[in-house]
């Protein structure tokens, strides 16, 4: 939902605050009876975006690169040193570089989303986009145990604690597997969608609150109107740099899952 259309929630008497029902838009078309909200609309324009800027970054690969060449290096050396060698570890981080460096640019311009004019929405404050992500995230580092170590191989890695036995681990396995297994994908979901949720929702309150305030409100309240629109204007600019943390979180997160999943020990 875009600032603009978000006004219409402003009543000529009553000031109707946004809420969870703000997030649920329209189908914008329906496909054999399933309907194409604008948050899948902006998964598939994020994929396109992303795939054909760094094909034209890559296309030609000077030996001395122009501005465009230089970026796309740049937006991989920063994944691929900062994050997947320096958390993985030199021996295995070239395998899964190009899954965190797609993941992140992906992430990062479906957050951005949010911040970009006509569009003002960021696809992963939906939780079911949030949550899809993080399952494909789950799916990758369990698979990667599972390839190094062995299905019970990578189980035992995961559920008993090195260099502990007796009872005791009839309390600690169940507790393992619980946190290793069943609620990584969950926090890693809930993170990305709770901020994503929760900012685009302050924006959007200060934006038409302040629009209330300005329009309707009396002489004496206009001045708050005013301040929620510079509040609007800061926030905006914040959420950028939230936006792009979480992008950072959430594959640094997804480098620390990999990094555990193909160690030796636990």
């Amino acid at each position: 939902m875009s600032l603009a259309a978000a006004s219409v929630v402003r009543a000529a008497e009553e000031f109707v605050p946004p809420g969870p029902s703000t997030f649920d838009l329209p189908p914008v078309f329906s496909v054999a009876g399933i309907g194409v909200t604008k948050p899948m609309l902006q998964l598939v324009l994020a994929a396109i975006l992303v795939f054909g800027f760094f094909y034209l970054a890559v296309r030609q690969r000077a030996m001395v690169p122009g501005r465009l060449q230089y970026m796309g290096e740049a937006g991989y050396s920063f994944v691929r040193n900062s994050i997947s060698r320096d958390i993985i570890g030199q021996h295995d981080f070239a395998r899964y570089t190009p899954y965190l460096f797609a993941l992140f640019f992906f992430l990062l311009l479906n957050n951005w989303f949010g911040s970009i004019p006509f569009i003002q929405f960021p696809t992963f404050s939906r939780a079911s986009m949030a949550y899809a992500l993080a399952g494909l995230s789950w799916l990758v580092y369990n698979l990667a145990g599972m390839s190094r170590h062995g299905f019970f191989g990578y189980l035992k890695l995961q559920c008993v604690p090195a260099n502990i036995t007796g009872p005791i681990l009839v309390l600690l396995i169940p507790l393992e597997f619980f946190s290793n297994i069943v609620v990584r994908p969950v926090t890693l979901a809930l993170r990305l969608f709770a901020n994503m949720f929760a900012g685009h929702l302050l924006v959007i309150l200060f934006a038409i609150g302040g629009e209330y305030l300005l329009l309707e409100g009396s002489l004496l309240v206009k001045p708050a109107g005013i301040l929620a629109w510079v509040l609007f204007i800061l926030i905006s600019f914040l959420e950028l740099l939230v936006q792009f943390l979480q992008a950072y979180v959430f594959v640094l997160l997804n480098a620390m899952y990999i990094s555990g999943a193909v160690a030796d020990e636990h």
